[in-house]
């Protein structure tokens, strides 16, 4: 394994001799997909869904009350394309985000029900451990991590870390863009760290081998929660901040330290890669090689924050959104970098062949096979791998 420090060295050695191709020769280096047979695929925050169903009379994610919301939006069509994508593994968000609901008892509910949804989906299997993801690959299903997006459904019960790593819980996320009792979100000014209660949080976390999720906290919510873990973490999905100033993006420092301990930062397929309007696929791959110049090759992934179905009426979608960033910002929960005008994807990344695309486009701009499987799920394999329980 090539450890950041070791790569650093190395790219330093190489700088001036050698560099990546420009876009134009890139693109047309992308022409013919790869095939991803053989490679683990895994999307460190994703999801299944439709986006297709949904209407403008829809209520945003992470606001409504329905716990079945998830299992309807998960139909046929989105399936077939989640498995034809070449996913592995993907984390779920499930559990409270934010809203009106008792975060505790909705989230309790939410793992019932995405209990049922993989008992009723021979496509899905549930990981518990590193080799789910394994048997899943050789089985052609796509292994379903579970994971939250906010640790506030813990509340001021810490042995509550406890009840959800029995009940299959393997990635949490500390904080949403709010702050909650843990720590400070990316959106909170203050910037005031970890809580007393959240270093509790975070040592039963890595006393049950939960892998602890750093992405939408504050920055200091952020090095504080790095520098008290005793091993790796994850930023499941993020971008750059170097690139893109937005607070949902990492800055260098954050990243650097993150791959010091040994953890991954996913790259996101969201609009905040790029300053002004709306992201495209080469912003990926240019939060991509910061990252890897950052961080090192074995220390990035991918976490999309999306699904790999496509959008049919585009026009109609963006009225969709339009109303979710109204009910976003009505919230609290917002983020600096969504706008109504903007939808939250990457248009020339959608469907099922976006990681083929991706790892198309890594190719043509001259990155190794060895390093695209990496960034495609190795790393996060890896970690996962490193951090949770065997058995």
């Amino acid at each position: 394994m090539v450890n950041r420090r070791d790569f650093l060295v190395r790219s330093a050695v190489l700088a001036g001799t050698a560099s990546f191709r420009p876009w134009p020769d890139a693109l047309a280096a992308a022409q013919a997909l790869p095939s991803l047979e053989g490679t683990l695929v895994i999307n460190a925050l994703g999801g299944i869904s439709n986006p297709n169903l949904r209407t403008v009379g829809d209520t945003a994610a992470g606001l409504g009350p329905d716990p079945e919301a998830s299992a309807r939006a998960l139909d046929p069509r989105a399936l077939r394309d989640a498995v034809a994508s070449g996913t592995t593994a993907l984390n779920v968000t499930l559990g409270y985000v934010s809203g009106p609901m008792e975060p505790f008892e909705y989230t309790v509910e939410q793992i019932g029900v995405w209990e049922a949804i993989v008992r009723r989906h021979p496509e899905l299997r549930k990981v518990w451990t590193a080799d789910d993801i394994t048997a899943a690959q050789r089985e052609g299903r796509v292994g379903i991590i579970f994971g939250f997006q906010n640790a506030a459904m813990v509340g001021e019960r810490v042995e509550r870390v406890d009840l959800f790593a029995d009940l299959g819980v393997r990635i949490v996320q500390l904080t949403y863009n709010p702050r909650n009792q843990i720590g400070d979100g990316s959106m909170e000014v203050g910037n005031r760290g970890l809580t007393d209660f959240g270093r509790e949080v975070l040592a039963r976390l890595h006393t049950n081998r939960l892998l602890v999720d750093l992405s939408h906290s504050g920055e200091r919510t952020c090095l504080d929660a790095i520098a008290a873990s005793p091993g790796p973490i994850a930023i499941t999905h993020t971008g750059c901040r170097a690139l893109t100033d937005l607070p949902r993006n990492k800055t260098d420092e954050e990243l650097r330290r993150l791959a010091d301990k040994g953890g991954v930062a996913g790259i996101y397929f969201m609009p905040f890669l790029h300053p002004d309007g709306q992201a495209r696929a080469e912003d990926v791959v240019r939060h991509i090689e910061h990252a890897v110049d950052v961080c090192g090759e074995d220390h990035v992934g991918i976490g999309t924050d999306g699904g790999t179905t496509q959008v049919d009426d585009m026009e109609a979608y963006r009225a969709v959104i339009r109303e979710e960033i109204r009910q976003r910002a009505a919230a609290g929960i917002g983020a600096t970098g969504e706008s109504a005008d903007v939808v939250p994807m990457i248009p020339d990344l959608q469907g099922p062949d976006q990681f083929r695309k991706l790892a198309a486009l890594l190719r043509g701009r001259g990155h190794p096979w060895s390093r695209i499987e990496k960034i495609l799920g190795g790393n996060f394999n890896r970690l996962f791998r490193e951090v949770w329980p065997t058995v």
